[in-house]
């Protein structure tokens, strides 16, 4: 072979080895997936932030769209949050939702609470690994018509004093005004602590210390598996294992699964600024269950990345007394 043909062979050989690198990568980015979890509340007192008296709402409407160049919607996705006002909306074949915006669209709920809507949120990127993007959104807010009578106004109105003399007399002889002292000002208990609304994400090794058992609110660490997680759970586990041994698994794909989806069911009954939400957390595992080892070895790192806080947030837990 001559030194020209040499040439030829090796340019021919990298302009097809670069054409597959870039095939590849296309195809991978045509075929990535997202996914866009977030959450719903009732602003009972129409003051456009969360409080103390704002609940999970059940049945709204919200709608996920794209935006392009032109300001024309590209892509168009409704979803219906679930009992506890979670939603999860999954995009096949486009994981780049940077243009994306979430907003509530309406509401099937009977409680009142879906006269107007909240402004629309954009989407975080929480992560993105093996051609899934995951993303959040910060919590969208649906309003009743009328705050509720026991929200406190922000300007109210001074009650008329009424005039103490029934018949005052018609040329009043006139009197220095005097100086009035301010009345003393009223200082209102402080609102009781509320750790639900707190950013805490804890590890598996935290919820196995005694000194955090009161931290164990919704289930116990006695309750089996199977009851927490479903019949999926009790195929795989067993009917016997509670939360606390399957917090203590490891060394096996699935126990490693179910200490770190335990984990995430503990931490988002814990807080609801958790990234998942217990619906969504309960299923996953059943999916992760039903699938490929790989699918289980992802949902395991996934949850694994929210416990621990994406490097964003901490445990926030303090010693039971």
């Amino acid at each position: 072979m001559s030194h020209h043909s040499m040439i030829v062979d090796l340019l021919l050989k990298f302009f097809f080895s670069t054409a597959f690198v870039l095939l590849s990568s296309t195809v991978r980015e045509i075929q990535g997936d997202a996914l866009v979890t977030g959450t719903v509340f009732c602003d009972q007192c129409k003051d456009g932030e969360r409080s103390i008296y704002d609940y999970p709402l059940n049945g709204a409407n919200v709608v996920v769209a794209c935006g392009g160049n032109g300001g024309q919607v590209t892509m168009w996705k409704e979803g219906t949050t679930s009992n506890l006002g979670n939603y999860a909306m999954r995009f096949e074949g486009n994981s780049d939702l940077s243009s994306c915006y979430a907003q509530v669209s309406g509401t099937t709920s009977s409680a009142g609470c879906g006269a107007s809507a909240g402004p629309p949120k954009n989407l975080n990127l929480m992560f993105e690994i093996f051609e899934m993007a995951f993303y959040t959104v910060d919590p969208l807010i649906s309003q009743p018509a009328q705050p509720m009578p026991f929200c406190t106004s922000s300007n109210p109105t001074p009650n008329p004093i009424p005039n103490p003399t029934p018949n005052p007399t018609p040329n009043p002889t006139p009197y220095p005004n005097p100086t009035v002292p301010s009345p003393p000002s009223v200082r209102l208990p402080p609102l009781p602590p509320a750790p639900f609304l707190e950013a805490s994400v804890c590890p598996f090794q935290n919820w196995l210390m005694s000194e955090y058992k009161c931290y164990w609110k919704v289930v116990s660490p006695e309750t089996k598996v199977a009851v927490a997680f479903g019949l999926i759970a009790a195929r795989r586990y067993g009917t016997d294992m509670t939360l606390q041994e399957g917090l203590q698994g490891r060394g096996d794909l699935y126990r490693t699964l179910l200490r770190e989806g335990t984990t995430a069911l503990l931490n988002s009954y814990n807080s609801f600024q958790f990234p998942y939400q217990t619906l969504d957390v309960i299923d996953r595992m059943n999916m992760a269950l039903q699938g490929t080892s790989r699918q289980a070895l992802l949902t395991a790192f996934y949850f694994r990345k929210a416990n621990y806080g994406f490097g964003k947030f901490s445990c926030k837990f303090t010693p039971c007394k």
